[in-house]
Order: C-alpha cells, then structure tokens, then sequence
C-alpha cells in the first residue's frame, strides 16, 4: 500500500559548494566557528535556509528569526533581490496603525535546477526542477545495451533538460550507481564498467553549468530529509539496478573514508551459496536484492512470490542489523519499486532486525516506503544543488 509503513513493535558555516556541506532542513547548523571572511556567505545562506522553510515574511521577521540586525538583513535582502533569490510579494495586511509591513521570499520560479537519476535499470530519468524542488518538466531515455554508449547518452540528457530549463539554471545535480568521491569522479560502478570516471567535470564541460555529483542512495537520503519529514538519524536503502544505502547521522550525510559509507550491495549475506554477482563475488546482498535480480527470480516457472520476497528481505535485514546496532538508528527508509519491496520483503527485513539486534533498545526501528516515489533521487540532486549553491537544504 502506497506510502504504508512496517512499524517493529514493542512495549557553520554553509558556504556555496565548499566541502560538499549540507546543513539542517531545521536549522542552518555551523560545523565549525563562523570567520569574519566567511560571515557575510553564512549570513546570505541563513537568510535563504529561513525563506526555504518558512514562506514569506517582512524583514523584521528575518531578523527575530535569524538573531541578525535589521540593517544586515536589508542589505542582504536587497542583495539577494539583486541577484535574483528573493522577490518581495506584497504587503502584510494591517492588523493596526503603521505602515504594512512587504513581504519577501525565496523567488521560487525564479531559477530552475536539473536534476538526473542514473540508478534505474531500465531508464535514465531527468527533470527541470524550481527552487522548491517541484518538477516542471521531465526527460527519459532508455538505458543503452552497450556501456560505451552510456556515456554519450547521459550528456545528450543533460543537454536536453538543460534546453528545456527556460530560466537560469542554478546548477545540475546527479545521482549516479556506484562509488562517488567529494569531487564529483565515479570511482568505480561495476553496472556500467566505470572506472574513475570525473562525471562532474565532464558534464561541466559540456554545458558550463556548475555540476555536483554523488551517489544515487546519498541524493535520496537528503530528499527524504528535506522533503520527507524522516529524522535525523536515518538509513535509506536505495533498490534499483543496483542497491546501496544512503546515511543521515544528526542530519548530517555519513560518506566514509573512503567515501564508501552505505555500499551494503556488495555485503556478504550468504554462505549457502546463491547467484553471482556482477563484482564477482557469490553471496552479494545485491544479487538478491537489486530490481533485475528480484524480477529474474520472480519470473522463474516454479517461483513462489512470496518466498523469493521474504528471502530477500531476510537478507537485507541481516546487512542491516549491525548498522543498526552499531549506530542506534531510530528508522531504515526503503526506496524503490514499491510492489516489490513493500509487504512481504519488508516484514522479513523487520522480523530479521528483531532477531538480530538488542530488543530493548532496537525494537522500535521504524521500517516504511519513502512517500517520494521515483522522484526520489531527482529531489535529491536538487537538494545537493540548493546546498552547494545557496546553502539551503
């Protein structure tokens, strides 16, 4: 059922594209001490974080809500009307003597985001996006049977979405298979045969449009926070072509070291053998797990639906249970074909969580289907724009 949940029962400074940061959907929260050479960035990206999430208000209200002065705040606001952000919309109405109060806020319409899903296994999907992350156009294309092609494919995509943006673009964002780094280069996506490809600077190439790149699951993540309503501590598993994880920890994203944070695809839950998986290796939570392999084994003659689900869910929950565990998360996210993953696979994913983590602190773990549907992943890379750009999210 759409949007339905399995519930375990139980009695800084956010400078535009700088280090990848994301700040909080609830407040803009600072990493670090705010420097005098960086306040006027922060002051802009608090002003605009406001906006986001409030609506419009006058002036005097940005200033009680950010704590900044009134002179400040007009001359940000003017800036930001300048630069096309902001857009006042009219006035209060009196609610006694004075003058009324000109409401301002984020021009919305104002600039378009590109937004690219590279994660399905059947097509790639595009869509122009506002600032609100409300999708105002959409591409698809099939996904090339060559990988050599693929490529060639996802900038054609790019430009098409980019030609049909019919505003400024404030920036592209993609959600790619695979392992991304901090600068945008696929380091490696076995579905494709990419090896250390600089997705980023190609496409940036191509349309001279600023570019961010990352992981399909780790763009998910930030629209099921921004857009979602999920909690700060969350874990969302991403099922498409592949399967990969993408980690919200206070609310902010969890990369790795190696900026391999949330690869559970490639987790050995097996020993008793099962299919190949295209790394290689025999036992991948992926090989039972990602969408072809959950429509192979469903479409074979004798193959009992439920069974296959639930095993699959079994699975995922035993990659799931040490995470959980190890990082007392309060909720796993499922994202993906929905007639696949909810039901069956997510009671047994729920079931195995219970049998393999600590009862009386890890019962509660919320297991549900996200409510963004395939969009996920396009709001997502507006997310990643928005925060690298503005310093909203």
């Amino acid at each position: 059922m759409p949007g339905s949940d399995t519930q375990r029962s139980s009695s800084a400074e956010n400078t535009p594209r700088t280090g990848r940061s994301f700040g909080s959907s609830r407040a803009l929260r600072q990493a670090a001490k705010v420097l005098p050479e960086h306040a006027r960035a922060h002051n802009r990206s608090l002003v605009l974080q406001t906006l986001f999430h409030q609506g419009a208000m006058s002036r005097a209200d940005l200033s009680r809500e950010t704590g900044l002065t009134r002179v400040t705040i007009s001359d940000l606001v003017a800036e930001l009307i300048d630069d096309g952000y902001v857009a006042e919309r009219g006035v209060r109405e009196a609610a006694g003597p004075g003058k009324p109060a000109i409401l301002v806020d984020l021009d919305r319409e104002g600039h378009r985001i590109i937004g690219v899903d590279l994660s399905r296994s059947d097509r790639f999907l595009g869509a122009v996006l506002t600032l609100d992350g409300e999708i105002v156009a959409r591409h698809d294309v099939d996904v090339p049977a060559e990988r050599s092609d693929i490529l060639p494919m996802v900038i054609a995509l790019v430009r098409a979405l980019v030609d049909d943006a019919h505003a400024p673009v404030l920036g592209i964002g993609v959600g790619s298979p695979g392992i991304v780094d901090d600068h945008g280069v696929v380091l490696t996506a076995p579905n494709f045969g990419w090896t250390a490809v600089d997705l980023e600077h190609i496409l940036n190439a191509e349309v001279s449009l600023p570019v961010l790149v990352a992981n399909d699951a780790n763009a998910a993540v930030l629209a099921e926070y921004t857009f979602g309503g999920s909690g700060e501590d969350v874990l969302l598993v991403r099922v498409g072509r592949g399967v990969g994880s993408g980690l919200l920890a206070s609310g902010q994203p969890m990369l790795g070291s190696r900026f391999a944070a949330g690869e559970i695809g490639h987790v050995t839950v097996g020993t008793d053998g099962g299919p190949v998986c295209v790394c290689g290796k025999v036992g991948c939570l992926e090989a039972w797990l990602s969408e072809p392999s959950l429509r192979r084994a469903l479409a074979e003659p004798d193959a009992d639906r439920d069974a296959v689900l639930r095993d699959a869910g079994e699975r995922l929950g035993i990659a799931l249970a040490p995470v959980v565990g190890a990082l007392d998360l309060s909720e796993i996210v499922l994202s993906g074909p929905e007639e696949l993953l909810d039901g069956p696979l997510a009671e047994a994913t729920v079931e195995t969580l219970r049998a393999r983590t600590l009862a009386e602190f890890h019962d509660g773990v919320r297991v549900r289907m996200t409510a963004e549907g395939q969009d996920i992943v396009l709001r997502g890379a507006a997310v990643m724009v928005l925060s690298g750009q503005l310093g909203v999210s």
